[in-house]
């Protein structure tokens, strides 16, 4: 799943390099990635000669400025990519949405899942017409929020750690990966009910928590083994090489950089957990 550094390596690229680029022409080469309010023909229209005038984000969409009254909105799912490529390069398989500028290339969109999504929406009514922006909780990477604001957060959910991290209402956009380096950097287990945590051990979860997305929004996101993740230009993220304790179980895996203990896995809500049972508790 692309989390939070990926997306706002993504924002950051797009936002330099498509700002300021008029359409040439669109060509949408499967309509899935259009929602039904707005369908191919009628995206293909409106974007006909629109400028880009910049590009922000909301938790984990990407919302393109045009001038005028509309936004291009993008949420690539679990391995959407946007690409920006030169007119001349080959369509790959499985490309949905070709922009081609008046100058400076193409941007494309390309996605084997099916889920990625690419559409036109108001700037105006927005969250009316995305609703999933509405009761997003906080952005580490967009809105600092205090530790002692979040540890408030924290005592509200009453439920364990890791449900509460990969909660999108709570915390936007953290995923599997991510949760699992902050638990551990923070030293506390997957299963801590949040309503057990001391002020110090709120403290190191916030501090982790930041440090560790901005630490991997530095090394443009992490690239796992199956390779749906790559930045605008191809290149995967560098972030994977720190990665602590996500996908180090087994025998093959690396031994906790800490205590040097097997890291160990467990299956938490349908999902791999990874976690060293020495120095998280």
């Amino acid at each position: 799943m692309i989390a939070l550094p990926e997306i706002e390596t993504i924002r950051r690229d797009l936002d330099r390099e498509l700002s300021g680029l008029r359409v040439k022409s669109v060509k949408v080469m499967d309509d899935r990635s259009m929602r039904q309010s707005v369908g191919a023909r009628t995206f293909a229209d409106r974007l006909d000669r629109a400028k880009f005038t910049g590009v922000s984000r909301r938790g984990l969409y990407l919302i393109m400025g045009l001038e005028g009254e509309d936004v291009v909105v993008a949420h690539l799912g679990r391995g959407g990519r946007l690409r920006r490529h030169a007119n001349k390069d080959e369509i790959e398989p499985d490309t949905m949405v070709v922009i081609t500028f008046t100058m400076k290339g193409q941007l494309r969109l390309v996605d084997s899942t099916g889920e990625a999504e690419l559409f036109l929406a108001s700037a105006e009514n927005l969250v009316e017409e995305v609703p999933e922006l509405d009761g997003l909780g906080i952005d580490p990477l967009n809105q600092p929020v205090a530790w002692k604001v979040f540890g408030e957060m924290l005592l509200a959910q009453k439920a364990k750690l890791k449900a509460v991290l990969t909660d999108d209402r709570v915390v936007v956009g953290l995923g599997e990966v991510y949760s699992d380096e902050i638990l551990f950097s923070a030293g506390l287990r997957y299963d801590r009910l949040t309503t057990s945590l001391g002020p110090q051990e709120v403290r190191r979860l916030h501090r982790a928590m930041v440090e560790t997305l901005h630490d991997a929004a530095k090394h443009r996101g992490s690239t796992l083994e199956d390779g749906l993740y790559v930045d605008v230009h191809g290149q995967p993220g560098g972030y994977g090489e720190h990665l602590n304790v996500f996908k180090q179980a087994g025998r093959n895996g690396r031994p906790c950089p800490r205590c040097h203990r097997a890291i160990q896995k467990y299956r938490f809500r349908r999902r791999w957990t990874f976690y060293c049972e020495q120095c998280q508790i």
